[in-house]
Order: structure tokens, then sequence, then C-alpha cells
């Protein structure tokens, strides 16, 4: 944890700043494109997600002709929309939350697509998640 999280904290923080979807700096730190490959393992596989910290999780959705909207439309009733990035994994339709990630629920999540697909009778191709790059922060320090 760093300062600024424990000085929040001491002064009635609620936990890490808001990450913004739209920032230019965010890196995929995590992929799960494995269907048999845990979320907990993709996690401790990845040398750069920061635990504990916000992310941007992606869900690559492959449905019908059509479906898309309907998909979105459900999946805005838990927080997620529609990404703006194109998928480099083919994906019809990306739907995109800010959540800070852990393995319990990021398998919740990613059943839950899953779930939704299948209604739709489309599949999920993966999931990915993403937080700033190493790059200078977005305040230009």
């Amino acid at each position: 944890m760093g300062l600024r999280e424990r000085v929040r904290g001491w002064f009635g923080g609620s936990g890490p700043e808001p990450l913004d979807p739209g920032r230019t700096d965010l890196v995929v730190v995590v992929r799960g494109f494995d269907e048999v490959q845990a979320c907990s393992a993709a996690l401790a596989g990845s040398p750069d997600w920061v635990a504990g910290a916000p992310a941007l999780l992606r869900h690559h959705l492959v449905l019908p002709h059509g479906n898309g909207a309907q998909a979105a439309a459900t999946a805005a009733q838990d927080g997620y929309a529609p990404d703006g990035r194109p998928s480099a994994e083919g994906a019809d339709l990306v739907l995109v939350r800010v959540q800070v990630l852990d393995a319990l629920h990021c398998s919740q999540e990613r059943s839950r697509m899953a779930g939704l697909a299948q209604r739709l009778g489309g599949h999920v191709l993966g999931w990915d998640a993403l937080q700033p790059g190493a790059g200078p922060a977005p305040d230009g320090r």
C-alpha cells in the first residue's frame, strides 16, 4: 500500500482512486483466454498485475448477429459497458467494467459472461484486465 492510500485511509478515504476507463496509459496486465485455466492461476502468473488496485476487466464475446445490443443492455445492469477499443481477439462485443480484481470476483464475472453469451447463442473467447502502465502518470508527472 502506497503512502497516498495510507493517508487517505487515515482521513476517511474509501479505497484506491477510481480508474478512468478512457485513460490512454492502460495496458493488458493479465489474460485468461484458456478456458481450462483458473482465474487464480492467470492472476498468479502475471508479473504485471497489481493486486488491490482497480483494473479495467474486459470480456471478449462472440455472438450471433444482432445479439450484441441485448448482451450490452443485460450486462449494463451489472455496470458493464461496451468497450470502444477494437478486440485483437476477433470478438463481436467487448464488455468492460472497472473493479478491483481478485480471483474470486474474476471467476464470478467469467461465469456471468459465459451464461450471458450462452443464453444469446454465443460464447466467450476470454477475458483480460488492464491497469496503468509504467509510463508517465496521467497528470504528466
